[in-house]
C-alpha cells in the first residue's frame, strides 16, 4: 500500500484556498456567499476523504480475505 502524500497536499490546498476566498468575501460584506464557499469546500474534501477511505477498506479486505 502506497502512502499518497499528494492527496494530503490537495486537501490542504483546498482548505487554504477556501479560507482565503471566505475571508475576501466576508470583507466585501457577502457573508452568505462566504458560507456557501466554505460549505462547498467542505463537501469536496469530504468526498476526497470518503474515496480514500474506500481505497483503504478495499486494501484491508484484500489483505485479510486473500483475494
Amino acid at each position: 500500500m502506497n502512502i499518497d502524500v499528494s492527496a494530503i497536499f490537495q486537501i490542504a490546498g483546498i482548505g487554504i484556498i477556501t479560507a482565503m476566498i471566505h475571508t475576501v468575501l466576508k470583507q466585501m460584506g457577502k457573508e452568505d456567499m462566504a458560507h456557501w464557499v466554505t460549505l462547498i469546500g467542505f463537501v469536496v474534501v469530504l468526498f476526497m476523504v470518503v474515496s480514500l477511505l474506500n481505497d483503504l477498506f478495499q486494501e484491508i479486505k484484500t489483505i485479510f480475505l486473500f483475494q
